[in-house]
């Protein structure tokens, strides 16, 4: 999976997902100016710091009940054997939750509306998770035990120094588009010859490439999301988008953890 960011029609910039997933999105309005439903945001502005740090302690806390959610959900796959037993048995339910992902991926990221207002946000936000976590238990489930809980730990490691680092810095991440985009390319073309190649053979060597590349590139993508956030950089996201600056952050972290699953990862036997 990858995504990629380039600059809309209207000025704005584009976010495209590819690979295992693909789909076509126009992120919410970033920059310094906001054109849409300005009646909600007339008194605010980022430079008042308070509306800041609502808008990141709403995003985290949201962020946090999602990873909450997901890991209780990886932990019940991979330590209950019926239930692991059950779901590897039954691969309809993997193919339904991939399409209730996906179908609520683009209200989310497509639709201001729904995104925006209360209680459909939420709903859509909590079906939205619960179908990544299948999917994500579903895949820890073909993991040994000691890997997945290994993947966690480094996972959790990883995001929580990339956070703070990204909060500290004075080095505008928002400005590496075009960086992004070319690591993109060559994950996405990269992930394309391996599931060209993959019915003929299994190359070990190039999938931990392919997985390491992965796991760089989602990292630099949740320090690009985490500076969105703090609106003093180059692009800022509206203090409107609580919902959708949690989904892009829940997303870079469950990419990042498939990722070191695939290169710290044993599989069952």
């Amino acid at each position: 999976m990858s995504d990629a960011w380039g600059p809309s029609q209207d000025g704005h910039l584009t976010r495209r997902y590819s690979g295992a997933l693909q789909f076509d999105c126009t992120s919410p309005n970033y920059g310094s100016g906001y054109s849409g439903d300005t009646e909600t945001l007339t008194t605010f502005s980022w430079d008042d710091r308070s509306v800041r740090r609502v808008f990141i302690r709403k995003v985290y806390s949201i962020l946090l009940l999602q990873l909450l959610v997901t890991v209780s959900i990886v932990a019940l796959f991979t330590f209950c054997e019926p239930v692991k037993g059950y779901i590897q048995a039954n691969p309809a339910w993997y193919w339904a939750s991939y399409a209730v992902f996906f179908i609520t991926y683009l209200i989310l990221a497509c639709c201001s509306g729904p995104r925006r207002y209360f209680p459909w946000n939420l709903i859509l936000l909590s079906i939205f998770t619960l179908s990544m976590a299948y999917l994500t238990g579903m895949l820890s489930s073909y993991y040994n035990t000691k890997s997945v809980l290994l993947c966690l730990g480094i996972t959790a490691l990883v995001c929580l120094s990339v956070t703070m680092f990204s909060f500290q810095t004075k080095y505008d991440f928002t400005s590496c588009q075009g960086v992004l985009f070319v690591m993109l390319m060559v994950l996405f073309f990269s992930g394309i010859i391996l599931a060209i190649m993959l019915p003929f053979k299994y190359v070990p060597w190039l999938q931990a490439i392919y997985a390491v590349l992965g796991a760089i590139v989602f990292t630099m993508f949740l320090a690009f999301d985490t500076q969105l956030l703090m609106g003093n950089r180059r692009y800022a996201m509206s203090p409107e988008e609580y919902i959708f600056g949690a989904l892009n952050i829940y997303l870079d972290i469950i990419y990042i953890f498939s990722f070191f699953l695939q290169i710290f990862g044993s599989s069952r036997e």
